[in-house]
């Protein structure tokens, strides 16, 4: 074809190519820049998609979490229950252990059943465990692992029971090495020694049987922790102020037994166990002679 003879704009050296050079070039680098422009541009749009999918995740957990301690402040449990069963394969701890929670909390519930009630103490241990695998540094996945595992044994016998004994107390007291304010874990620690404290002697005599070194503990050791646990946030839980009346009327304190006891059954009950709880309350006063 013709060639292209001519100057720059400004007069400098011309280009003498064939036409058909010159346009079969510029087709090549255009469908060169066009497919790497819309590689480019696909590349962006990938990131921009995985980007968005990974804050919409994340914002999603957050804004359950916020639901979810919504209903739990409400005492909404079992609407609590449902809207965290959703998310069993979750992968976050902060989701898992107040699944935990909530299966523990309806399988506690008078209305449920037997069967219920022990197809929820296993999930609830299932999630907790979960959780704990998931984010060894969360005081509340310990908390709630330990008491996960303190329901199981109830249904694995006294041996299980009493071995898991040393492991629930590691947990609490892993719980209060990571969260010192948190006061529940504290008086679990005072019911973990109470409870020891209270074992029966055929219990007692079985433990020493299957343990060279059985866990024990005393009243005296339940009612420190229970006074921390209220140190660290006065009036926080109708139970916590039931045992401190309990442990001092087994400590043959009458007088403080019943100041605690009637703090107890005057906590305003917003859950079924507060309601509980002023109900063996009200029954205990009759026995130190307090008839409010």
């Amino acid at each position: 074809g013709p060639e292209a003879v001519g100057c720059g704009r400004r007069g400098g050296p011309s280009l003498r190519l064939g036409g058909s050079e010159i346009l079969g070039n510029a087709v090549v680098f255009k469908r060169g820049l066009i497919i790497s422009a819309l590689s480019s541009l696909g590349f962006e749009t990938y990131q921009l998609i995985s980007q968005s999918a990974v804050v919409h995740a994340e914002v999603n957990v957050e804004e359950i979490l916020e639901q979810a301690d919504y209903l739990y402040g409400s005492g909404e449990i079992e609407k609590l229950y449902h809207l965290l069963a959703q998310y069993k394969q979750s992968e976050d701890a902060e989701l898992l252990w107040r699944l935990a929670r909530a299966s523990r909390d309806i399988s506690q519930l008078s209305t449920t059943s037997a069967e219920d009630k022990k197809r929820l103490v296993y999930e609830a241990f299932a999630y907790a465990k979960k959780a704990l695998e998931k984010n060894e540094s969360s005081s509340a996945a310990h908390k709630w692992y330990a008491i996960c595992i303190s329901d199981v044994g109830d249904y694995e016998g006294i041996k299980v029971k009493i071995g898991n004994a040393f492991i629930i107390k590691k947990h609490f007291e892993r719980a209060i090495e990571l969260n010192p304010k948190d006061a529940t874990s504290v008086h679990l620690i005072g019911l973990w020694c109470y409870s020891f404290a209270e074992l029966p002697w055929y219990q007692r005599n079985i433990a020493k049987v299957l343990f060279a070194t059985p866990p024990t503990s005393t009243f005296e050791e339940a009612l420190k922790y229970f006074q921390m646990a209220e140190q660290v946030h006065p009036n926080f839980y109708s139970k916590n102020l039931l045992f401190l009346g309990k442990t001092y009327l087994k400590l043959k304190n009458k007088k403080l037994a019943a100041f605690w006891l009637l703090k107890a059954k005057d906590y305003p009950a917003h859950t079924e166990e507060d309601k509980q709880v002023q109900k063996e309350a009200a029954e205990l006063l009759k026995s130190v002679g307090d008839k409010n």
